[in-house]
């Protein structure tokens, strides 16, 4: 793992489990409900002028359970209740299609650093199981795990930072690197951060990356949420 030095400039949120309920192959926009302290964590890392992406796996694609139009539709309807994203990257394979986007394995979260125009080691990947973590690692950015019910007790003992909410993972980053294994929130913070995500305000110097922009074929990545690939990770069921 990198030294804690340095600054953060970019911060990729798994979405399932972190951002959104992990609701199995999910297509269905209405079923999308932002996790406690996403809106508030994402508006703050806005206004701070960090950039802000979603790296996901989604193999409901690869297993006929999802069309690419689906996950796009889920996807802007996280954008609709967070506020928009600086990148999507989302590998829409299956667990036995030897990509190099589907983590644990690193391809998305170095495809993401490039379009924000940031180095791996000035990212923080934030998730909730351990390949999010092992896809961090292999990158060269900083991982942040935030347990839910499906994370496993190896996965959090085998974690090189751990933060009890998705809120105090953000705060502990604001000012660099994540320090200590487990995560506290004690930094200073200004008076933002309920302030409206769709609409934010302070220094606009987060990095934009040009809707429509091309890709590999695998690694999909736009300004808006650009035609999905979906959440998978073995993650448990998927």
């Amino acid at each position: 793992m990198n030294a804690p030095t340095g600054r953060v400039r970019a911060v990729l949120f798994d979405r399932d489990g972190t951002l959104v309920e992990d609701v199995p192959y999910n297509g269905d926009p209405e079923r999308v409900r932002p996790l406690e302290g996403a809106r508030q964590a994402v508006a703050l890392l806005r206004e701070r002028g960090i950039g802000v992406g979603v790296v996901t796996n989604q193999s409901g694609v690869a297993r006929g359970l999802l069309t690419a139009a689906d996950v796009h539709r889920v996807n802007e309807r996280v954008e609709v209740l967070l506020g928009p994203f600086d990148v999507w990257t989302v590998c829409p394979h299956g667990p036995g299609d030897g990509c190099e986007c589907r983590k644990p394995r690193p391809g998305m979260i170095r495809w993401a650093a490039a379009r924000l125009r940031v180095r791996p080691e000035e990212v923080v990947v934030i998730g909730d199981i351990g390949s999010d973590m092992e896809a961090a690692r292999r990158a060269g950015a900083h991982g942040v795990l935030v347990p839910t019910p499906v994370t496993r007790p190896e996965e959090i003992a085998a974690a090189e930072h751990v933060a009890p909410n998705l809120l105090t993972a953000v705060r502990a980053v604001l000012s660099g690197p994540p320090r200590g294994r487990v995560l506290a929130d004690e930094r200073p913070l200004e008076a933002a951060g309920t302030k409206d995500p769709a609409r934010p305000r302070g220094r606009p110097v987060r990095p934009s990356v040009r809707a429509g922009a091309a890709d590999d074929g695998a690694v999909r990545t736009a300004r808006r949420p650009a035609e999905p690939s979906v959440h998978d990770d073995s993650r448990r069921t998927r």
